[in-house]
């Protein structure tokens, strides 16, 4: 008899590993600040916010509510762009493995709105979602992770209602190993594909890319990126990457003490090293901050 299969990452999970290791903790675009709060109600709180390099300061504040007994969320945002926005989560209620939640979003000064529903059901093997976006079409989103001994089969497709059309396919194709992991997308109606990369080349040192062709590109060709991470001790790690456009981005991030995190990051074009502004067009630097208690 076969163990039972573990459960597959999620559609948008599938590349996770490569995906985060080029484009988490690369912190170039400004200064931002984020915190984090938690009361003993299990009620949390989350402001965060960040200033660009055109002065422009964007943020939100988040409060969220969890009864892990009866697997209830509730989340609210408010945001500086003056949104509201709503989600409720169910979890594990009506059957096990099955996850229900509604997100709504509401920008008074525009009158705009949104309201979407989503579904999740997990298993051994596997791992499948289903979003109707009500206002908007409605629009139909069905995707499907197969999960077996680490290979991965994932396929994903959006439906409009009124039209009675599918309006976008994917699929995708993927092998997880402890130490590696493998995977390609054919996204866009199969019009932009997408490989990725990923490996845990030991404990302190990991490594990945990804290579993307868009058949839509003006530029044409492959855009490759490539990456990697080091662990200088258990309180700070580096993160370095480059690109085939000539962009290096460097990251580097520091706990200072419990719950207190900072984070640097710069950009840098080498093909317009003579700009003569490092945080000018060309090249970006930034900050973040995170306090979490």
């Amino acid at each position: 008899m076969s163990l039972p299969q573990p459960v597959p990452p999620s559609w948008k999970d599938l590349g996770k590993s490569s995906n985060d290791l080029l484009s988490k903790d690369y912190h170039y675009h400004g200064t931002s600040l984020e915190v984090k709060t938690q009361t003993p109600s299990n009620v949390s709180f989350k402001v965060q916010g960040t200033r660009d390099s055109k002065s422009a300061i964007a943020g939100d504040i988040e409060g969220k509510w969890t009864d892990k007994v009866h697997g209830l969320t509730l989340t609210q945002t408010w945001t500086t762009a003056n949104v509201l926005r709503n989600q409720v989560e169910l979890d594990n209620i009506i059957a096990k493995g099955l996850k229900l939640d509604l997100a709504t979003s509401l920008a008074p000064e525009k009158g705009a709105k949104t309201a979407v529903v989503n579904t999740v059901y997990k298993q051994s093997g596997l791992h499948t979602r289903a979003t109707l976006d009500v206002l908007r079409g409605p629009i139909f989103t069905a995707d499907a992770v197969l999960g077996r001994d680490g290979f991965l089969v994932g396929a994903e497709a959006a439906y409009n209602v009124t039209g009675g059309n599918i309006t976008r396919y994917a699929a995708a194709l993927g092998y997880n190993a402890p130490e590696y992991a493998v995977t390609i997308h054919g996204l866009s109606n199969f019009k932009a594909f997408s490989a990725s990369y990923y490996h845990r080349v030991s404990r302190d040192v990991e490594a990945g890319a990804k290579a993307v062709y868009d058949t839509n590109a003006t530029h044409g060709g492959v855009a490759l990126e490539v990456g990697t991470k080091t662990y200088l001790d258990s309180s700070a790690f580096v993160k370095a990457k480059i690109n085939n456009s000539g962009v290096i981005a460097l990251g580097y991030t520091q706990s200072l003490r419990p719950g207190v995190k900072a984070s640097f990051g710069l950009a840098l074009d080498t093909q317009k090293l003579n700009d003569p502004s490092p945080a000018g067009p060309s090249h970006k630097v930034g900050v973040q901050f995170v306090f979490d208690s």
